[in-house]
């Protein structure tokens, strides 16, 4: 009798717990700040996982005005570098494709990826830095 209680026991302790809907590698929350003076970035769209499962990792965060930046949006997960694109007056600029392979994850947290143009005449842009901004709200 003693052994089935206990085996209930631990089936009932193993079916309780729950996993945790976070991960050490996410969700991370992002935003963009356009660093350009004259130039709004329309159609921001941001990947995060370059080679990666895409679920989750890309999203449309809008249109940019200058010295401004965008709402948040949650990611699945995300890295130092990510593969950002956005419309200039109808030309598609973009940082260019990135490999995360060997990258490490940001995290729970919320990020503000800083954007400008780097070269005009290739359609490029660049990150200028990442800022961590601090751990996400509700955890």
């Amino acid at each position: 009798m003693k052994k089935v209680l206990f085996i209930f026991l631990i089936t009932i302790a193993i079916i309780g717990c729950k996993k945790t809907k976070f991960s050490p590698e996410g969700p991370t929350d992002i935003r963009v700040r356009n660093l350009q003076n004259e130039y709004t970035l329309q159609n921001v769209i941001v990947k995060t996982a370059g080679g990666r499962d895409t679920t989750g990792n890309i999203k449309n965060l809008g249109s940019i005005p200058p010295d401004t930046v965008s709402a948040y949006k949650r990611f699945a997960i995300a890295f130092a570098k990510a593969e950002i694109s956005a419309e200039i007056n109808g030309d598609t600029f973009s940082t260019g494709a990135i490999n995360s392979t060997y990258m490490n994850y940001m995290g729970q947290m919320k990020i503000t990826y800083e954007v400008y143009i780097s070269n005009m005449a290739d359609k490029q842009l660049t990150i200028y830095q990442v800022i961590p901004e601090g751990d996400l709200d509700s955890l």
